[in-house]
Formats: structure tokens, sequence, C-alpha cells
């Protein structure tokens, strides 16, 4: 007689539920995977992928299908309100080589694997844990137009890769405010519908002042991204009114200089746009003995990282593998899993709090003077290298495989 498959929920259509499904049906799972949104996201910001992420995505076969978008022939210009420009550091030349992506690109490529052989369920969500020593029931919430419907299912592990404000984390953990760190810092992104007057569609921007930036960030053969950073004491505040309000006043009252209203212009103009407050998630656990949070739900290392995306796949991948050596004992591979990232998330962590963010968003004025000192040095292209080789430690954890074992 044959056994049964083990079933696992997945919550969240993200980079880490998917990674999740496709890896736990390899091992001889059975993952359902549930989505809140009606259908599938569109393709998303930028991100970064690092040596962490691409060891992990070749691994599990999926590195080709993700892509490159980095453009070589790019250039990236510091630049002041006034049009004044000078030769800079675009995220393409931090030590690493990131890959220049969108986070589709990732989405797409496990989608693509994952989707023919795995159940998923769009409008749902969970509403309610029930944690037994032998299963997880839990009541999910489907909402398709305006009917909604409920119904409760037996998992032997339920995964929440549902985001930074996770459902699964409230139900089996308790409210957000016991968990999320904020950066007091608020970040704006969407695509460009077209590039800065006077710049090439391949040419990086960045206008950096204490407290608040805004990047370009281009592709082969997509519009650029564009990303606001500032630093605010209220965070609410900044959601009451639209969010081009919200960051007129933040980039104000000096006037904005014809790149930095093309930017907010390209901003108010665009189909769609991210406009969010910066939290990291900080926990002792994350997870039970049946359920466990993953990427963003467990640990957010927020965009001032460059590594949510690389570590939402690896946690995925090690998830997978430490379940297959522990096979009916979901309590030991997830204990394992904890405490192999741990370390390495912590250092994450504090790394985009204190290398990452001033990188992003000159916080003080001594952080200008640093960044025109290196903008100077980079002139050249011996002092790129020079640079470049000087900030090569802090980025050294990147390069971890952190989920080979």
């Amino acid at each position: 007689m044959n056994t049964p498959a083990p079933r696992a929920l997945i919550v969240g259509m993200g980079i880490g539920g998917l990674a999740t499904a496709m890896r736990l049906y390899e091992i001889g799972w059975e993952p359902v995977l549930v989505e809140r949104a009606p259908e599938r996201r569109a393709a998303g910001y930028f991100i970064g992928l690092f040596e962490t992420g691409r060891a992990t995505a070749k691994r599990m076969g999926i590195l080709d299908a993700i892509g490159n978008r980095t453009d070589l022939t790019s250039i990236t210009y510091d630049v002041e309100r006034n049009g004044r420009r000078r030769p800079g550091m675009g995220y393409g030349d931090l030590p690493g080589g990131p890959r220049l992506i969108l986070r589709g690109d990732i989405e797409a490529a496990l989608y693509d694997t994952v989707a023919p052989r795995t159940e998923i369920r769009y409008g749902t969500t969970p509403s309610a844990l029930d944690e037994h020593s032998d299963g997880v029931d839990v009541t999910l919430r489907t909402t398709i137009g305006e009917d909604t419907a409920e119904s409760t299912e037996r998992f032997d592990l339920v995964v929440g890769a549902d985001g930074v404000r996770s459902t699964v984390r409230r139900l089996a953990f308790g409210p957000d405010s016991q968990f999320m760190r904020p950066l007091n810092h608020i970040v704006a992104a969407t695509i460009m519908k077209e590039p800065l007057p006077g710049y090439r569609l391949r040419d990086g921007v960045v206008l950096a002042e204490p407290g608040r930036s805004v990047w370009t960030f281009p592709f082969t053969d997509h519009q650029p991204g564009l990303l606001f950073n500032y630093r605010t004491d209220d965070e609410d505040a900044q959601f009451l009114r639209p969010p081009i309000e919200s960051l007129r006043a933040a980039f104000g009252p000096e006037p904005t200089g014809p790149v930095l209203e093309h930017m907010l212009q390209q901003f108010e103009l665009a189909d769609d746009h991210l406009f969010d407050s910066a939290h990291q998630i900080e926990m002792d656990t994350w997870h039970t003995d049946r359920i466990v949070l993953l990427g963003d739900a467990a640990w957010c290392l927020t965009l001032y990282s460059g590594m949510g995306a690389s570590t939402a796949l690896a946690g995925a991948d090690l998830l997978g593998t430490l379940l297959q050596r522990n096979p009916g004992n979901a309590t030991r591979a997830l204990r394992e899993w904890d405490q192999k990232l741990r370390p390495f998330m912590d250092a994450q962590q504090k790394s985009a709090r204190t290398e990452g963010l001033p990188t992003f968003v000159p916080q003080t004025r001594k952080d200008m003077v640093v960044r025109t000192a290196m903008q100077r040095v980079m002139t050249n292209r011996t002092g790129k290298k020079v640079v470049s080789r000087l900030m090569t430690k802090a980025f050294r954890e990147m390069s971890i495989d952190i989920a080979a074992v």
C-alpha cells in the first residue's frame, strides 16, 4: 500500500513561494500554492541577483531562464539638481557583479516549472491555523468576484512566503508590531516611460542628498527602473496623501531642477508603482513544529541589502534539502534549517542597516563628503578598480552559497 505524499500549503506566489513549491515537488511532496491576488503579478521592479542567488538558481536549473538584463555599456552618473553631472558608481559596479533583472524574471522562470505540476489557487488566503502533532488544519478563504467561500483542509506543513506583512506570521506568531523593525525610510519604485532628457536609455543616474536619493536602473532590453528613497520621522503621515505629494514634500522645499522634476513626473505618470515604508523582520524563531516562515515574512532584509531575492531562493532550496534528509520529521528539518540560516541572515540584516542603507541614501553630510570623494577617485578606470577592491570585503558574504549542504 503506497503512502500518500505529504501535503504542504505554501502561502504567497512570489519568489520564495514558487521556489518552495518547486523544491517540495522535487522531493516527493504535494505542494498547494495559494495567492491572495486574483491573478499573477506584473513583472515588478529592479532587483539584483548576487552569487548566493545565482549559485542556488543554477543548482535548481533556472539560472539560464532567469537571464541577465545588465548592460555592460551603461555609464552611471551622479547628478545634482542643477543638472551638473560626474561619473559615478552604479549598482552593477558593486563587487560580486550582481545581475540586474526584474523580480518577474525569477518568478517567470520558476512559474514555468511549477505551474504544470502544482495546484495553484488565486484569490485565496488562510484565515485560521490550528496546529496539531500530526498536521495543521487550515481554514482557507477564497474570493472570486463578489463571492467568498471558506473551507478547512489538513496539511503536513504550512509555509508562509507571503511577504513582510505576512498573514501566516500574524496567525501563527502574533501581530506585526512584535516583529517589524522600522528603518524610518520610505521607498517608491516604478518603471520609467521615458529616459531622462540628455541621457541615453542605458545610462544610470543617481541624485543623492542627505536623507534622500533617487536612482535609475538601466536594462539591456527594458525601460529603466526608478527608485526614490527618503528618511522620515513620521511614516504614517506619508500615507495620508497621494504618494506623489509625499515625494514632492520629502524632496522640497528647494526647487527640483530639471533632472529631479522629470523623475517625479515619471513616477506620477506611471501605470503602476510601489510606495511603502522599509522594515526588517526580527524573530527569535521562524518556525513552530509544522509552520515555517520564509523570505520577507521571516527575515526581510529590505532592498538596501540587495539580497532579498537571493535569500528567498536559498531559503527555499535549503528547506527542500533538509526535509528530504529528515523524512517524516518536519520538526527536526525546520530546526536545522533555522540554525543553518540564522547567522547568515543576521549578518545580512546588519549589513543592510549599516552599509547598504547609507549607500542608497546618504544619512549625513559626512556621508555626502565621502560619497563625493569616492566619485572623484572613480573618474578613471584605475580609481574604479581601487574603490571596488576596497568594497569587496563588505560584499564577500553575498557570494556564500548558504544553501549548499
